[in-house]
């Protein structure tokens, strides 16, 4: 029979969190931030992980949204229903959110960052078959999903641009929620 490895968090070097109407006066390439909003669709995907994920690692549901950091006057590459963009962190000024410092060297923050810019320039989309692919990964535990060339969501753009720092997940990067992402980084509400 074959054993399950215990899972171990993904090498970090630390969280910062930042109220409502707060935010950090300098910023990393390469780090990332995970959000909680109360906005419908961050409900839902919220519920829809709570599906999945259960016992005391259900505190990691909390977050909704994620965003790759990519400058050090907090441009950010996000992902949402438009596709993949450049934004900035005050876009985010009214929500609760933490910045994972990844603790990447400096080659490795770059290699994120061009992924995730190649990302935005290639115009990835979010598509209604990549919404319906993420329910039905939900509702069947990730054992059946599908996903269209070309598209993505946040969680997994930052799972993608973390691999290219070394960082190891025990799913696909296709299947990496928000909170996957603070399972994996251990980010706790």
């Amino acid at each position: 029979m074959k054993q399950q490895r215990e899972f171990q968090p993904v090498a970090r070097e630390g969280v910062t969190a930042w109220p409502a109407g707060d935010e950090p006066t300098a910023w990393v390439p390469g780090d990332f931030i995970l959000t909680h909003n109360t906005r419908l669709l961050s409900k839902l995907i919220r519920f829809g992980q709570r599906l999945r994920i259960h016992g005391d690692d259900r505190v990691f549901a909390h977050w909704s949204h994620s965003a790759l950091v990519i400058s050090e006057a907090g441009d950010l590459i996000d992902v949402d229903r438009r596709g993949v963009f450049r934004t900035h962190i005050r876009e985010y000024r009214d929500i609760e959110y933490k910045v994972v410092h990844t603790g990447a060297s400096a080659d490795d923050r770059r290699q994120a960052v061009d992924f995730a810019e190649w990302a935005a320039e290639q115009h990835h989309r979010i598509g209604a078959l990549l919404f319906a692919s993420i329910a039905l990964n939900l509702l069947t535990g990730g054992k059946v999903s599908f996903f269209v060339d070309g598209t993505t969501v946040c969680s997994g753009l930052i799972a993608r641009a973390q691999e290219r720092c070394g960082a190891i997940f025990h799913r696909s990067p296709t299947h990496i929620m928000p909170a996957d992402l603070a399972k994996y980084y251990d980010v706790r509400p």
